[in-house]
């Protein structure tokens, strides 16, 4: 997995910065999903040609026949450290041997349930923890996590604030 400034993710940076260069309309991109739900407290999402099911474990209602909803946040923030890390890489010029990441938050499920209104609904905290190994010295792969940290949108999703508009729509 080592790294090379003369690769295919580093060619579709450049591709990405002459487009947006020449318009800048194309940085922008629509991310869609929809969902229904299945079983008890489970649901089908599909996102463009895949389907992505969830399901809650039976302390939460569920069968257990996929994972709850946070924990595919949390496989979904470990996908989006693993692929920045790899484009950082390169872009950087880092070589990187292994990657690993591993993630784990702390819910309480007061929250969710509605049994104290003082507990927020989602995660109290979350911990990530990159393995990284290669022949660079420690200050490089510590710049790489600062590059990542900052360019990475599932973690921004966490961090910054986005807005969210719900509309209900009823029939």
């Amino acid at each position: 997995m080592t790294a090379d400034t003369e690769t295919p993710l580093n060619d579709i940076v450049d591709a990405t910065a002459t487009a947006v260069a020449a318009d800048p309309a194309q940085a922008l991109v629509v991310f869609r999903a929809a969902g229904t739900p299945e079983g008890t407290v489970g649901s089908a999402i599909r996102l463009g040609k895949h389907t992505v099911r969830v399901d809650e474990p039976p302390a939460l209602g569920g069968a257990d026949t996929a994972p709850n909803p946070v924990e595919v946040y949390l496989s979904s923030l470990i996908a989006c450290q693993v692929v920045t890390y790899r484009f950082w890489a390169q872009q950087l010029g880092i070589a990187v041997d292994d990657l690993s990441v591993d993630a784990e938050g702390d819910l309480d499920v007061r929250g969710f349930f509605g049994l104290d209104d003082g507990v927020r609904p989602g995660f109290r905290s979350v911990r990530v923890t990159v393995r990284v190994s290669g022949p660079e010295p420690a200050e490089r792969y510590e710049e790489l996590q600062r590059a990542v940290d900052a360019h990475c949108p599932v973690l921004d999703l966490t961090t910054g604030r986005t807005p969210v508009q719900t509309t209900l729509v009823t029939s």
